[in-house]
């Protein structure tokens, strides 16, 4: 027993230090815990500027501008030469370019049937003059006949009265081929008249056909009016919409471009009811364009229409909204129509306001939560929404400033 005294006496301070150093192990240890670093992404709520903004997507349309369509006098249009979409023209410069080979051999075609039917028409004419001469010396010779019956008749009466009706018989049959030679005279002369009208008729067509393609010969090369920027119309193609190219057949009348006045361009969109209420005339607004991302434009709205109507191209069901234009207050020798853009109007803005990014908020049971961080692990807490603007949330209630709330749903894995 002495011994194990002796022996305890001599190891106790060394007991005593293990102690201690497992009870200051054990200290940090539960620091650490209570102090550990979240495995997913945080935020800390702060107070700062809430803008309440209102935001779609819309694009640029002209209000004027001048077409150049494809002659309407002409058939099978194909395309060999066109100007480029965004290209700066000047008046008298060629946009378009068509085939003219299937043209000319139709003005040939045109003009040689003119020809021939001026030709048929002289026929015509001397062929009635003919007939015309020949019924006349049918009348004539019907006349003369009938007198000399007349004169038979009369002298046969006073021989006897037996040859005297057999006279009458030849007079009456003369009176029957005069009126039929003067019948006939009357029909060939109608016939003939209708057969001149008719080459008349077919002339004066050929003839419109010459100047209807010497006109489309003409528009073979439209050219620009004025001085400006072309725009490609889009029109429907197989592969689907999209603006005529070198090679492409054109209908007769088809719009292919448009050179835009340039004052007149506007951004065009369509808002829903719930947004229809917050927005104003003149009220300011921010546009971005997709094809000019190094440029940020700035405007106003000009115009919101008071009715709903049908958007068809917002899919199905078709929704009603409503019309909204807005003017740009700069200039850029980029901006053509068709141009996509993403409109933004602030609505309101509130200083010194509580907000979390959208993805900071859950959805659980029918409340709205955050998950808060509190040093060791997410703690649910219910928030209230005042007002939700694009890709944040004002928060009423719930948070404070300094709270770390998770950007993704912790799932119990802190």
């Amino acid at each position: 027993m002495t011994s194990l005294r002796m022996l305890w006496v001599r190891r106790r301070p060394m007991i005593a230090v293990a102690i201690l150093l497992l009870g200051s192990g054990l200290l940090l240890g539960a620091v650490r815990y209570g102090h550990r670093v979240p495995t997913i992404p945080t935020l800390e709520v702060k107070r700062g500027e809430f803008i309440d903004s209102a935001q779609f997507h819309g694009q640029i349309a002209a209000l004027k501008s001048i077409s150049i369509s494809a002659p309407a006098e002409a058939q099978n249009l194909q395309i060999l030469k066109i100007a480029s979409d965004g290209a700066q023209v000047k008046q008298g410069d060629s946009v378009v370019e068509f085939d003219k080979t299937k043209t000319q051999q139709e003005l040939a075609q045109h003009r040689s049937s003119a020809r021939f039917t001026q030709a048929d028409i002289e026929q015509a004419r001397a062929k009635a003059r003919l007939t015309e001469e020949q019924d006349l010396t049918a009348v004539a010779k019907a006349r003369y006949d009938l007198e000399a019956a007349k004169l038979d008749a009369g002298k046969q009466e006073i021989v006897s009265k037996i040859e005297g009706a057999e006279a009458r018989l030849k007079v009456d049959d003369a009176e029957q081929e005069l009126r039929e030679a003067e019948e006939k005279l009357k029909s060939d002369r109608n016939a003939s008249q209708a057969a001149i009208n008719g080459k008349i008729q077919a002339s004066e067509k050929a003839a419109f056909d010459v100047q209807r393609a010497e006109r489309a010969l003409s528009k073979m090369t439209l050219q620009a009016p004025s001085a400006g920027m072309i725009s490609l119309v889009r029109a429907w193609h197989v592969e689907g919409p999209s603006p005529f190219k070198v090679g492409d057949t054109v209908w007769p009348g088809a719009p292919i471009a448009e050179i835009p006045e340039a004052s007149s361009l506007r951004v065009s969109a369509r808002v829903d009811e719930t947004e229809r209420g917050r927005l104003a005339v003149k009220q300011p607004v921010t546009v971005q364009l997709d094809a000019i991302p190094d440029r940020q434009f700035t405007g106003a709205i000009e115009q919101i229409s008071t009715l709903a109507s049908e958007d068809f191209s917002a899919g199905w069901p078709v929704p009603r909204n409503f019309d909204l234009r807005i003017t740009l207050l700069q200039t850029d020798p980029r901006l053509k129509p068709g141009m996509t853009a993403h409109v933004t109007v602030v609505v309101d803005r509130l200083p010194d306001a509580l907000s979390i990014p959208v993805q900071a908020s859950f959805q659980k049971q029918g409340d709205t939560l955050a998950y808060v961080w509190n040093g060791s692990k997410f703690r649910e807490r219910v928030i209230e929404v005042g007002r939700r603007s694009g890709d944040r949330i004002l928060v009423s209630k719930g948070l404070q400033p300094g709270d770390r709330v998770a950007l993704k749903d912790p799932s119990g894995k802190e």
